[in-house]
């Protein structure tokens, strides 16, 4: 089973990047134009994003990871994020991670939920600063249709409901969930306590998605889109958050298509923003999905997760 394990992202890999060739071929194609010390520029980002998730996600635990095999493991885990829809790659690979660690599965569970709790925190707390500085940068009309408001609030308030009624009529989903609750309450407040912990969770928090868009911005330089950078950093934030909900591999897919509306939306051509986000998706998941799955093969064999 574990060598069948070491096999299967390899295979995965195979998969898609054989129905996605023809956006692989445009992206190398659109690569060879640009200019060159951008795209090192996106690179070193893309590398330096998972440094960040590797801080972010000690500073959600008291007891100290080896830190070698965090860094390993967060390269992995971009790897089966990109396979699986989206977060829950990441997600089991680092909570196996952790529990091989010895931390306790619901201590595991509680970190993951705080480091993803912080993620979002960060990254909403990104793209409303750059909203705030920029107000009139992203025509909001044009990234979300109005007539899609109505619907989508009402999924989200039906969802919600029912997910609180579950939880209302069925005890033993409501004992789990407070006991849950519970364990969460009081590894956020440990790790709290100690101001190390905190600032390498939300100081992780906010350099993930910062690098993120500071890559995109730097794939536009290198293309020549004629947008401000901080533009296409408020772009690429508002697209992530508008494709956060979808349960996509990796967002393949869903997140070129609101990249493209969004970099169109701050005032993009439509092929040249196309073109831009083509190139960076080649950088920041194609290059790097064979590499990782080689890792996450390797990591599995060698019990690290």
């Amino acid at each position: 089973m574990r060598q069948i394990l070491c096999l299967l992202p390899l295979v995965l890999v195979a998969v898609v990047a054989v129905r996605h060739r023809d956006v692989l071929a445009a992206g190398f194609g659109h690569l060879a134009t640009a200019k060159w010390p951008w795209l090192l520029a996106a690179a070193g980002a893309t590398c330096l994003t998972w440094v960040a998730a590797a801080v972010s996600r000690q500073g959600a635990v008291v007891e100290r990871l080896p830190k070698l095999r965090l860094l390993a493991t967060q390269f992995a885990a971009g790897s089966a994020n990109h396979l699986l829809p989206t977060g829950l790659g990441a997600s089991a690979v680092n909570l196996r991670f952790m529990t091989v660690c010895g931390l306790p599965l619901a201590r595991s569970s509680a970190a993951l939920a705080l480091y993803l709790l912080a993620e979002v925190v960060g990254r909403l707390g990104l793209l409303a600063a750059l909203l705030i500085a920029f107000p009139h940068a992203l025509k909001l009309g044009g990234l979300v249709p109005d007539t899609a408001l109505g619907p989508l609030l009402i999924g989200i308030c039906v969802v919600l409901l029912v997910a609180a009624g579950v939880l209302a009529c069925v005890r033993r989903l409501r004992t789990a969930a407070l006991s849950f609750l519970h364990t969460a309450l009081g590894e956020a407040r440990s790790v709290h306590m100690r101001p190390s912990r905190a600032l390498a969770l939300w100081g992780g928090s906010l350099a993930f998605p910062a690098l993120q868009a500071a890559g995109l911005a730097a794939v536009g330089m290198a293309l020549g889109l004629p947008v401000p950078p901080w533009h296409m950093a408020l772009a690429y934030l508002a697209a992530t958050v508008a494709v956060a909900l979808i349960p996509t591999p990796g967002g393949i897919g869903s997140v070129e298509a609101a990249l493209i509306v969004a970099l169109v939306a701050v005032g993009a051509p439509v092929t040249v923003a196309t073109a831009v986000v083509l190139a960076f998706r080649i950088i920041t998941v194609w290059v790097p999905l064979l590499p990782g799955a080689l890792t996450l093969g390797a990591l599995v064999r060698l019990k690290v997760i």
